[in-house]
């Protein structure tokens, strides 16, 4: 049998870097996306750049140009708010699941990455602050002991990312989310599941009526198609 690599394949690898320079404001709502250039920018052939834009146009951050090709769509507020209710769901069930089964792993590994995320915000760089809010609510994911709610929960961090640099790069310094997430770490390693799940929906809940308030209508984009 074939072994795997443990590498993300090269699709993956595209998808990530072009979402790092939409999450960045590098690649603006309307920019017109041409597959050429992203191919020899990354170094690579337009297959996996072609299966990286199809990805992202279902996940809702592109969108048909008019005429033909990709532009980098504007946000939808009615798609952030109904994204982030499946996300308090998803969210609630894994928080829960990680107090009754793993509240212990919690309260010994937890702390580090509340303090990463601190550090983040002291560093004040968008990816920085992405990539350690990610890397919390994955770390807690893997204490559901429930392998479906990772990859499930994949395509909705997609736009996640989008949706939080766009907040970000607002100058909008989250300096109270990491007291949160620490309130939310330690209902999990209490143990106790109705505490965690009620936090958890909370704070995404919250977080989505920020979002929104922040964005306002200047970024609603009225030629948007639904995600997905």
């Amino acid at each position: 049998m074939k072994m795997l690599s443990i590498q993300p394949n090269l699709a993956e690898q595209v998808l990530e870097a072009i979402l790092v320079e939409i999450a960045t404001g590098k690649l603006t709502p309307g920019t017109r996306i041409i597959q050429e250039q992203l191919a020899t920018g990354l170094g690579v052939s337009r297959q996996p750049v072609q299966q990286a834009l199809l990805l992202l146009r279902n996940q809702g951050l592109l969108r048909d140009a008019p005429g033909r090709g990709l532009i980098v769509a504007r946000l939808d507020p009615a798609y952030i708010n109904q994204m982030y209710e499946v996300r308090a769901v998803l969210e609630g069930l894994a928080f829960r699941k990680a107090a009754e089964l793993n509240a212990s792993v919690a309260a010994a590994k937890g702390p580090a990455y509340i303090d990463k995320g601190r550090d983040a915000v002291k560093t004040g760089k968008v990816r920085d602050l992405i990539n350690a809010d990610k890397a919390f609510h994955q770390f807690v994911y893997s204490l559901s002991d429930n392998p479906l709610i990772s990859p499930t929960m994949d395509t909705y961090w997609t736009y996640t990312q989008r949706v939080m640099g766009e907040v970000l790069m607002r100058d909008e310094k989250p300096r109270d989310v990491w007291d949160h997430h620490d309130i939310m770490l330690q209902a999990i390693a209490s143990g106790n599941a109705d505490e965690a799940e009620s936090q958890a929906r909370q704070h995404i809940m919250t977080t989505a009526a920020f979002i929104i308030e922040r964005i306002g209508a200047d970024f609603t984009d009225p030629q948007a198609s639904s995600a997905g």
